[in-house]
């Protein structure tokens, strides 16, 4: 089964930190994960942009 890319964007400071890859089913829904972003030192919430 193939794979898309995805990038996580920081939602206080919009900086692309984390990419992942999703399976191509799952492309409905948005993925949000609580990740760290070193820009903002702190854990923030991510969520996949376009």
């Amino acid at each position: 089964m193939p794979r898309d890319k995805a990038i996580l964007v920081c939602t206080e400071c919009f900086s692309r930190n984390y990419t992942i890859t999703k399976k191509k089913n799952d492309v409905t829904k948005r993925l949000v994960l609580n990740k760290y972003c070193p820009r903002c030192n702190k854990h923030t919430e991510h969520r996949e942009s376009k």
